[in-house]
């Protein structure tokens, strides 16, 4: 006997839709790239770098949600390559500060601008309507996000 193929609830749909369209994304964006690719933890702790310089090490694993020994990997794999500056904390020698290089500020603006642009061509092929349900989501997605935060911040 074949069974019915199960639905999906709004909340897996809406999962569903959001890791697509992220993965097309990234994958579309590494197309093409003359320089290796940063793996998307990299590229959160660099925007989270941007965002927030001086951060130290732990605090970002926090922020992110990873491993403090994760994120002190991240660190040194991306001092090596030349994207990230670790001071020693003034105030706590054992602690680290976190700042951006001249050349992953210019990688992240780069790679911001090519997401733009390639977001915004596959926006405009989209009816006028679509384009206006996509923005009036937009609050409702940030909200989604920071209770997501929440939750993680909770546990």
């Amino acid at each position: 006997m074949e069974q019915e193929p199960v639905q999906q609830t709004f909340p897996e749909e809406l999962a569903d839709a959001l890791v697509g369209v992220q993965r097309l994304v990234r994958r579309r964006l590494r197309a093409g790239l003359a320089v290796p690719r940063l793996r998307g933890a990299e590229v959160e702790l660099l925007r989270l770098v941007r965002t927030r310089p001086g951060i130290g090490v732990s605090e970002a694993a926090g922020e992110l949600h990873l491993a403090g020994n994760s994120v002190s990997t991240l660190v040194n794999q991306l001092v090596r390559d030349g994207y990230l500056i670790r001071e020693t904390d003034p105030a706590d020698r054992r602690a680290a500060r976190l700042l951006l290089t001249e050349a992953s500020e210019i990688r992240l603006r780069a790679w911001q601008q090519r997401r733009a642009a390639l977001v915004g061509r596959h926006v405009a092929r989209l009816d006028e309507a679509d384009r206006e349900a996509l923005r009036a989501a937009l609050p409702a997605l940030r909200k989604l996000a920071v209770t997501l935060h929440e939750e993680v911040e909770e546990s």
